[in-house]
């Protein structure tokens, strides 16, 4: 073949060899010798025909103007590169591009597939016979329902697909891609690759010299054929415009694989397929040879990075000269940013400064199809002579300033056409004359720029700076050289002639995509030729629209992120999904990445979540593959996670350990076993949670790939020993107790002793179910330990035994031995007997130095405090020292904390007198206010709301007593505030010597309530605020020093220092209705009081409501504010839940949930918080506040909700039939429905703009983190009424394991989570009503303190 006649060159695309109609007929394929590659057959083959114009998502338009003629291929002496064998191949045969006729691709009946059954079927006979290479699943198991086309499963292996023996036996590729996913992993899917054709250009002869140093001489030769067809890197080379680079790829079906690289080390979770199996089958697509037809619906890749080395292709592809110059330069500039730290000189020297040949070429990503004999090779971007950035940034310049007349196209074709004439005069027709770049034609159409310097030093141009004939600086561009006989010569023409392909076929897409901007535009000729390869390779691959067809418009809950993402994890793209893809893409991953099974069915399970979630129904198919796998004991990621947190897993669980890999198996079996003995003591809910706990261990030891542990769980489900089967198994009914058990095993022991094991692990069972350490004890001695009482850790807290109905005393001497400093001052009172206090003597002028609660004290409660406290020591001594689980505290302990000293005083009076002898006219002035409160409030607030002092008990356990309600209740007081029932809530206490109180104007006082009298086993019973007010009024009157100097003030009393800060107090009446002035003043406080009298809001929206509200004053309102001085350490928040409906004149209890969490923020409530936003946060709070009220009165009022209602109506009226109602028309109706949707319009308005609100409001304090309290203890009230109920405390373990959460309830002690701490136990009439908050860092409290005692210990 004579390669210098021709006068066109051109290249088609390949024509990979067809299958030939049978196996019989086919013909022996030759090697095509790497010389002869390029044979004289003309013109390339017509792409693969369509029955239709368009494919299954695209449609056809035809344009206004006929397409561009790119070039011609008529009379092309060259053949287009083809695919070659390795070696002669009998049984190799290609894919056929599109399945016959008849073919059935949906989800029919399949040869060895375990899904066989009943799913939709052809109606085509097929053979039923398993084949030759698999034959463990000719029958269906589990489920009658069949599944899509897939082979090559096996049952045992997907059953124990986390048994890594297994997995190692089969040796499985590992994850795989469907074709269409292929498709975009081998090139960027939104970019286009061309098969490029280069005709022979027909220019001029050679310039005429015009001197002799410009004659070309006779070294000049233009690029021969030879040279053309060189200038495409490789013959399986595709051009991208956007890369301005090359790809090479390659697809053919071999039984061979191709040359691998020496470098390669295949990773052995990923082995290559079954060389076995992919030579029995020639393509899963098609029926081709198969003699039962299509064993899968599609191919299935495998991925090897960098596994193919290009030098060993036929024919090989090789870089030039100047491209392995580039490579070398690169990695010399790798080597500059690499760290010298973290890299050695050796490795330096072999890897990135290596001058040498290389032994291996370019490194080839390999795609295996694991079914049949198809494989794929593609490599990187091989890079365009000029880099794509100097291309991108050169069309910035030609689009940001063209030249006079021109368009932005325009500029940007004559400015890559100027380049193409510079080239092209050099090439053809040996111009090596220099271009100034001052002349005028070069600045219009070029330019110099930055970037136009890059371009010409890539090509090798010499730029050099000269001068003019008229003595001007001025910078010329020399061709370099391209003398054939010397290699720098030959180098520069192959780069030249390189570029001039790139920028011929660059600019021809340019042109096709953007013709109707350059339809004026008279262009160059271009001597390429361009065909899309993209259905070439997507037919050769299995990808094409044809073969798996894609939607034309994505489901809604395909257009979900993490939906797509499942998918892309299962193989294939959104855009192909369908019922039998996804199910065959789920299947093979699991047939061949058993491994990673679970992750896999975790993608799969939420694409059909999704279905579901966004309101569609899964098709059959679908459901009944889930059913199946979850038959098979499949599980999620979230399944896992659960069953971890139902062994006890997590900081906030039973064990109080987060979960990891290296956990000892013996410590799994050891929570498993513990979640077992949980599961048979719970009578209502044991069935489920012993299935939910063997589950979860199946599920750990699985996801561990442990055989022990799942061993364990085998026989545990198949013969294991439960309750049920222990009963079962010793003939006794489950009613006996432990004693008649005891009788009842020996008797079975008798008459089998040949069964000793197995009785006695039925009678453990029964223990363990029944929690029965007398059992235990019973099977460890083999005799009868008698009754037990267990023991309690010795470093657990202790409880507190009930005296009667003294469950909020239990707590409340619990939350006091929590406070270290508390703790420790209380101490060294203990023991004291009552001589000697009787013997301590205070003179009149002692009694003066002292005010507590804002009053002088008597000699009396000097006696009682000092009484209650010895008491108090000597409690905590045995909370500190008990080996018992819970101690008792005395009667005298109990009445002291109850009564108060006036209480007691009023009963003696009432029998006998009051004896007053300790007292002097000094300490019986001001004795009309008691510890935390203001002289002028009304006497006690409950914790649980506003309540008379005087009321009915509130901790009866059992009946309510009968007449709950006290006077005060019934008139109404809680349902409106006054300004002092604010003072009342917030505890304030005016505790200042008179001179300092005379100064001030006294707030408005309000009346004083009579109530009636409630006796219980001390006298009269109070409620818990009191109780508490009493006991640390007695705590601060014992800790005074009456030895020393006296501290009005009360700056040092432990008390204060630890409960009582200062808050500031601003009245502002309105002046409209009132001429009263603003009123201000600065008082103690030990508690905030939250109004919880809505739902929905959090504890800053109660405490809000507090700081900023309305009161009643002078018979008008008044505004008050309150804002915070002095923080205290201990900050305790009163939950307000007593309430008063005015329609039945009943109190009640709310019960409504107050959000709170484990840190509080009180910067927003200083005093000195930032007023703009303290203005900012009551306007938005303001409104907030308003939305809230209109969305109670919409949904929770007398007659609400009113949607409701109206549909009621509606309703009730149009099934009148029997009655006549003129007044129902079509009118009513309508705006009965319309008044009904405007209704449900607001209400919806409403919540979404509450929560817009809120979560303004809290953007709007983020940053105000600086005093910060942490959660420390809850105090719990359980009932309905307000009246009577039952009291509890939770305690947090600080300060070591602040995570760790305590539930006191009397004289029981028990770990619980924080969960419960935080949950809303609404349903279960368990509601806080005090929180206690402590300063982060402050350490106050120390919840646990443990000494165990021993006999020789003295006891109090």
């Amino acid at each position: 073949m004579d390669h210098n006649d021709p006068k066109q060159l051109a290249r088609r695309l390949p024509s990979p060899p067809q299958p030939t109609p049978s196996a019989s007929a086919s013909k022996i394929l030759s090697t095509v010798p790497p010389a002869s590659f390029y044979a004289s057959k003309p013109g390339p083959p017509p792409l693969p025909s369509r029955k239709t114009v368009g494919s299954a998502h695209t449609k056809t338009v035809q344009p206004n103007t006929p397409p561009p003629v790119y070039g011609k291929s008529d009379g092309s002496p060259f053949r287009e590169p083809q695919l070659v064998e390795e070696t002669p191949i009998t049984s190799d045969l290609m894919p056929g591009l599109l399945p016959a006729d008849g073919v059935n691709t949906g989800w029919g009946p399949q040869v060895d597939n375990a899904w066989a059954g009943t799913w939709p079927a052809s109606t085509e006979t097929w053979n039923t016979e398993s084949t030759p290479w698999d034959n463990s699943w000719s029958q269906p198991f589990g489920s009658s329902s069949q599944g899509p086309g897939i082979d090559g499963r096996e049952k045992f292996e997907e059953e124990r697909w986390w048994d890594s023996t297994i997995r190692d036996t089969h040796k499985r590729p590992g994850p795989g891609v469907l074709p269409p996913y292929l498709a975009d992993l081998l090139h960027n899917p939104e970019h286009s690759l061309f098969s490029v054709s280069v005709e022979r250009p027909d220019f001029k002869s050679p310039f005429p010299p015009s001197s002799q140093d410009d004659d070309p001489g006779p070294a000049f030769q233009p690029p021969s054929l030879e040279d053309l067809r060189y200038s495409i890197p490789h013959p399986n080379a595709y051009y991208c415009r956007k890369h301005n680079g090359w790809v090479l790829l390659q697809w053919k079906s071999s039984t061979m694989l191709p040359p691998l690289a020496k470098s390669f080390v295949p990773d052995p979770e990923t082995p290559f397929p079954d060389l076995m199996r992919r030579k029995r089958t020639t393509s899963c697509v098609g029926e081709g040879e198969q003699p039962f037809g299509q064993a899968n619906l599609t191919h299935h890749f495998h991925r090897y990075d960098k596994a193919v080395d290009a030098l060993k292709l036929d024919p090989p592809l090789r870089r030039s000269e100047w491209e392995i110059f580039i490579q070398k330069k690169q990695r010399r500039r790798k080597v500059t940013s690499l760290d010298l730290n973290t890299i050695s000189l050796d490795k330096m020297s072999d890897d990135a400064m290596e001058d040498e040949a290389p032994e291996e070429g370019d490194l080839l990503d390999l795609y295996v199809c694991c079914q049949c004999s198809l494989y794929c090779i593609v490599s990187e971007v091989i890079p365009g002579v000029i880099p794509v950035k100097y291309i991108e940034e050169f069309m910035r310049e030609r689009w940001d300033n063209p030249p006079p007349g021109r368009n932005r196209e325009e500029s940007v074709v004559s400015g890559l056409e100027t380049f193409l004439v510079i080239v092209e005069n050099k090439l053809w027709r040996g111009e090596s004359r220099g271009i100034t770049i001052s002349r005028p034609v070069f600045q219009r159409k070029i330019g110099w720029s930055s970037v136009v310097r890059g371009i010409f030093d890539h090509l090798s141009f010499v730029i050099a700076e000269t001068v003019t004939p008229a003595g001007e600086k001025d910078t010329s561009i020399t061709p370099p050289d391209t003398d054939p006989t010397t290699a720098e010569g030959r180098q520069n023409s192959r780069k030249l002639l390189r570029f001039w392909v790139e920028a011929n076929a660059w600019l021809l897409d340019y042109q096709r995509r953007n013709m109707n901007m350059l339809k004026q535009y008279t262009f160059a000729r271009i001597w390429v030729k361009l065909d899309a390869v993209r259905e070439l390779y997507q037919m050769g691959i299995g990808a094409h629209p044809v073969q798996i067809p894609r939607v034309s418009k994505l489901p809604a809950f395909l257009e979900y992120e993490p939906i797509q993402r499942a998918i892309n994890a299962l193989g294939f793209t959104p855009m192909t999904y369908s019922t039998e893809i996804l199910g065959f893409a789920y299947l093979a991953q699991c047939r061949c990445d058993p491994r990673h099974t679970a992750h896999y069915f975790t993608q799969f399970y939420s694409v059909i979540q999704a279905i579901q979630e966004f309101g569609d129904i899964p098709p059959q198919e679908l459901q009944n593959l889930v059913l199946q796998e979850r038959t098979r004991n499949r599980y999620t990621e979230e399944d896992r996670l659960r069953a971890i947190a139902v062994l006890g897993f997590g900081r906030d669980n039973l064990l109080r350990l987060d979960y990891e890999d290296d956990i000892e198996e013996e410590f799994l079996v050891g929570a498993w076993k513990d979640c077992l003995k949980r599961a048979w003591r719970d009578p209502k809910d044991g069935a489920q949670r012993l299935r939910d706990a063997n589950d979860a261990f199946r599920i750990v030891a699985e996801s561990r790939g442990s055989v022990n542990l799942w061993k364990l769980w085998e026989d545990a489900t198949r013969d294991g020993m439960d309750p049920s089967r222990a009963y079962t198994f010793l003939e006794a009914p489950q009613e006996l107790d432990d004693v008649m058990l005891m009788t009842v095993f020996m008797v079975r022991l008798a008459d089998q002793p040949h069964q000793g094991d197995r009785l006695r692990e039925a009678l453990l069972t029964i223990a363990e179910a029944r929690d029965s350490a007398r059992l235990r004890g019973f099977l460890e001695t083999g005799q009868d330990p008698g009754e037990l009482i267990p023991t309690t850790r010795p470093d657990f807290p202790r409880g507190l035994n009930q005296l009667g109905n003294t469950c909020y005393l239990n707590s409340l001497l619990q939350y006091f031995y929590t406070i270290k400093e508390l703790r420790d001052a209380v101490g060294p009172l203990a023991n004291m007997s009552d001589k000697v206090l009787e013997d301590e003597k205070y003179s009149d002028d002692d009694l003066k130095r002292h005010r507590v609660g804002g009053r002088l004290i008597t000699r009396r409660e000097i006696f009682r405090s000092k009484k209650f406290v010895s008491q108090l020591a000597s409690l905590f001594y045995n909370l500190e020292h008990a080996d018992e689980p819970s101690v008792t505290p005395t009667m005298d302990l109990a009445k002291l904390a109850l009564v108060t000293s006036r209480d007691e005083e009023d009963e003696e009076a009432e029998s006998r007198g009051t004896d007053s002898s300790n007292d002097t006219d000094a300490t019986l002035v001001e004795d009309s206010q008691s510890i935390g409160r203001l002289a002028n409030a009304e006497s006690g607030d409950s914790v649980l709301g506003k309540r008379a002092r005087d009321d009915n008990a509130m901790d009866v356990d059992g009946e309510a007593p009968k007449s709950p309600v006290s006077d005060s209740e019934k008139n109404g007081s809680s349902s409106s505030k006054s300004i002092s029932s604010k003072e009342t809530t917030a505890k304030n206490s005016a505790q200042k010597d008179d001179d300092d109180t005379s100064k001030k104007t006294s707030l408005p006082e309000r009346k004083v309530q009579t109530t009636s009298d409630s006796v219980m086993m001390f006298g009269k019973q109070h409620d818990v605020s009191e109780c508490m007010d009493n006991c640390m009024f007695q705590i601060e009157i014992a800790l005074l020093n009456f030895s020393g100097l006296s501290d009005p003030q009360g700056k040092g009393s432990l008390v204060k220092r630890l409960f009582y800060g200062k808050l500031r107090q601003r009245l502002t009446p309105d002046h409209r209705k009132s001429r009263a002035t603003v009123t201000e003043k600065q008082d103690l406080f030990s508690h905030l009081p939250v109004n919880v009298a809505d739902t929905g809001i959090d504890i800053y929206d109660g405490l809000s409501a507090y700081f900023d509200d309305l009161v009643d004053y002078e018979g008008g309102k008044a505004r008050m504010e309150v804002s915070l001085v002095e923080l205290p350490p201990l900050m305790q928040i009163q939950l307000q839940r007593v309430q008063f409906n005015r329609e039945t004149l009943q109190p009640y209890k709310s019960q409504a949930y107050v959000k709170f969490g484990e840190i509080i923020y009180m910067d927003r409530f200083l005093d000195s918080a930032d007023p703009q936003k303290k203005a900012k946060s009551k306007h938005i709070q303001t409104v907030l506040n308003a939305r809230r009220e209109r969305l109670r009165l919409l949904t929770e009022n007398k007659h609400a909700p009113f949607d409701t209602c109206l549909d009621s109506t509606l309703n009730f009226l149009t099934k009148q039939e029997n009655v006549m109602l003129p007044q129902l028309d079509d009118e009513l109706v309508a705006q009965l429905n319309n008044e009904q949707q405007v209704l449900s319009t607001e209400i919806e308005g409403l919540r979404s703009e509450i929560a817009r609100l809120k979560e303004e409001l809290e953007e709007l304090w983020k940053d105000d983190t600086t005093f910060a309290y942490e959660l420390t203890s809850v105090f719990i009230h359980r009932g309905t009424s307000p009246s009577f109920g039952h009291y509890f405390f939770y305690s947090r373990n600080l300060p070591d394991k602040p995570d760790e959460w305590f539930k006191y309830n009397d004289s029981t002690v028990s770990d619980i989570l924080k969960a419960e701490v935080l949950a809303d136990a609404t349903a279960l009439t368990e509601n806080p009503y005090l929180l206690v908050f402590a300063r982060k860092g402050s350490e106050v409290v120390h919840t646990v303190k443990r000494i165990a005692m021993t006999a020789d210990d003295p006891k109090p």
